[in-house]
């Protein structure tokens, strides 16, 4: 049984299949041919954090696949009152044949998928957002091509989203440079897993202009995410010269694109000049969620 709790499930191989199966899927749809190789299957969204892509994007790449979702919060669940995760692992397993999971706890995400015999999908964790790195990476390799060429800055928080860069760049061997205050750096272990593969080139460092300094592409997120709304003035304060601002953009290449995972804070991570403006391809990359999903849809339940 295969799962999707983070990047590092795949391999180099699967990792490219996915990235070229959403863009053909993309494409056939966007041309009228549509598929329904999912006609008759049923995923499961188990969501503990609100969501408006993720939620949105897996439901309707279902639909437009054939098949159908059945959407739960925790407080709709015997989970609400102790019911174990492995019970509701191989409970549900018997009533849908995928399961996505957005949660708190990166345990949550590998509690499920140790007892389920059905694939279980991280919609986000604290610590993986796969699906995210994948689309995002998709939306780049739309607007410049072969990602393996190009240097991309990450500017802000070493968070969920930035460790699944950094597993994307060990898989695909493209240069990823994240700038990030001290004492917000990625989980150590995720970069000495990374590393240890041989393969990109990861660096660290505190000043942003660094990191984007000739980048093809630009990325950032929020500075507190769910679950650390108590340090959101803090994070403020130590996070502002990580704007990502028109001045900031001088140092990159000219035609370097600009991503952000959404919601954007306009006004904190980044401007809504720069969001709104030429450079920036968000919509383009909120839309890809979509396509990605089916993808990853069609690879872990049709095969």
């Amino acid at each position: 049984m295969r799962h999707l709790t983070r990047i590092f499930d795949l391999t180099t191989e699967e990792v490219k299949h996915l990235l070229e199966r959403a863009l053909r899927l993309k494409e056939a749809f966007k041309f009228g041919r549509p598929r329904r190789t999912l006609k008759g299957k049923v995923l499961g969204l188990l969501f503990e954090k609100p969501s408006t892509r993720t939620r949105v994007s897996f439901e309707a790449g279902m639909q437009k696949l054939g098949g159908s979702t059945i959407f739960m919060s925790r407080n709709d669940l015997q989970l609400s009152r102790g019911e174990p995760l492995k019970d509701t692992a191989r409970v549900l397993s018997r009533y849908v044949d995928a399961l996505v999971v957005r949660t708190f706890g990166q345990e949550v995400v590998q509690e499920l998928a140790r007892w389920a015999s059905i694939p279980i999908i991280n919609g986000l964790s604290d610590k993986h957002h796969p699906c995210q790195g994948l689309s995002d990476v998709m939306t780049v390799m739309e607007k410049k091509g072969d990602p393996g060429r190009l240097k991309v800055a990450w500017v802000g928080d070493g968070n969920n989203v930035a460790h699944s860069w950094i597993e994307m760049a060990a898989r695909l061997g493209f240069e990823l440079v994240l700038a990030c205050p001290e004492g917000y750096d990625p989980d150590p272990e995720i970069l000495a897993e990374a590393r240890s593969t041989g393969k990109g080139h990861l660096e660290i460092v505190r000043d942003p202009r660094e990191a984007v300094k000739g980048a093809d592409v630009i990325n950032t997120d929020v500075w507190a995410s769910m679950g650390q709304e108590e340090e959101a003035e803090k994070r403020k304060q130590v996070f502002f010269p990580y704007q990502v601002n028109s001045d900031l953009l001088r140092y990159a290449k000219p035609d370097a694109i600009v991503l952000h995972c959404l919601p954007a804070h306009r006004g904190e991570e980044i401007t809504e000049e720069v969001l709104e403006g030429p450079q920036s391809v968000v919509w383009d990359q909120a839309e890809n969620k979509m396509w990605l999903h089916m993808a990853v849809l069609e690879w872990l339940i049709a095969g």
